[in-house]
């Protein structure tokens, strides 16, 4: 790897929604074993999840620049919520998919450590084991949501935020605010007070600043970006699932790289990272285990920018598509990575742990 890369990754690829084990399609034509879905998300314990996301992390930390940047966005979920259609058998038949309800059986709640209703905290499970793994913890950004998806809950708010982690390899990387600078609040102003500004809808309470500066002033009419961040959900006819805003991810880029740096996304998805990047002057790599999402991320990256824009998708987890059981490979293989512009992926099969 070469350059540095700022790392984002959303709560729907790197899922905290997971529970129990998934029936993926495909069996064994040659000894009928079938394959079962062991993908990150689909832990049985929060632990066990966290866990998986450091040994993660600890890939990306290997080859991120010294200076270089994580952003990371995860949502949360509650114990014992059900997260998905299920019926009496405690089994999701949403999708088409069957996925066991861990989260509402007794005894996977006493092993969790969790009550019925509790909040699981997962991003901050996940952020404080990345700092104890010896990341630096930046910053807690929160994304507010103007447009939540509607709960029907009645005993508690709707929920409308979701958590971005600014992690750091190195105690000093790059960083450029003034990329991502937004307008202030009383950009006209260019003296110090503690009285309230003409024209300000509020009065300071408790100690007054003594600098209006950080209390939304500045002689340019920009102030330092705070770190909660007002962008709406937007859907993507292109897939069925949630997306992340480009609005998100664009002040991670701005702020987190410069133009000719690489991006890296371990989870691309539908490849929204990837366009935001390109289209900032960036390169891209990605891995993306799902072969409809994969292709949904190249037509998409391809379409931002035809003339400039060129996808490879290599096929390069060997073992990804082999029958563990016999040993013979399936006919589709399933893993693919995602490169752009002059950052194709340079492919290669990995080894077979069993034959280690």
């Amino acid at each position: 790897m070469v350059g540095r890369f700022t790392t984002t990754v959303s709560e729907k690829q790197a899922s905290s929604q997971g529970s129990g084990t998934m029936q993926a399609k495909g069996t064994c034509p040659h000894c009928g074993a079938k394959r079962i879905d062991c993908q990150i998300g689909l832990e049985q314990t929060p632990d066990a999840y966290v866990a998986e996301l450091v040994k993660v992390f600890q890939e990306i930390k290997r080859v991120l620049a010294d200076d270089g940047t994580l952003w990371l966005n995860l949502g949360d979920s509650y114990a014992g919520g059900g997260g998905g259609n299920y019926n009496k058998t405690g089994i999701s038949q949403a999708g088409g998919q069957h996925i066991s309800n861990v989260r509402n059986r007794p005894d996977w709640l006493e092993n969790a450590g969790v009550k019925p209703k509790d909040l699981m905290g997962i991003p901050w499970r996940v952020a404080f084991a990345l700092q104890a793994d010896g990341w630096y913890l930046r910053s807690d950004i929160i994304w507010h949501k103007p447009n939540p998806m509607p709960e029907s809950v009645t005993d508690r708010p709707t929920k409308a935020h979701e958590y971005l982690f600014l992690l750091t390899k190195s105690p000093r990387y790059y960083y450029d605010h003034e990329a991502i600078k937004e307008p202030a609040l009383h950009p006209n102003i260019k003296h110090k007070s503690n009285k309230k500004p003409e024209g300000a809808s509020v009065a300071y309470i408790g100690n007054p600043p003594t600098n209006l500066g950080r209390a939304g002033t500045s002689d340019d009419g920009l102030r330092n970006k705070r770190d909660v961040w007002t962008i709406s959900t937007k859907p993507f006819k292109g897939a069925h699932f949630a997306v992340m805003p480009e609005a998100l991810v664009e002040p991670c880029i701005l702020a987190g790289s410069k133009p000719g740096d690489t991006v890296l996304d371990p989870f691309t998805g539908s490849g929204t990272v990837a366009v935001v990047a390109l289209r900032h002057g960036r390169t891209f790599i990605g891995t993306e285990l799902n072969f409809e999402y994969a292709a949904i991320a190249r037509d998409r990256i391809e379409g931002d920018a035809p003339l400039m824009n060129q996808v490879r998708l290599d096929f390069t987890d060997d073992y990804a598509r082999m029958c563990v059981s016999c040993h013979k490979k399936f006919d589709k293989q399933r893993r693919l990575e995602i490169g752009g512009r002059t950052s194709p992926i340079r492919g290669g099969d990995a080894p077979c742990p069993h034959n280690n």
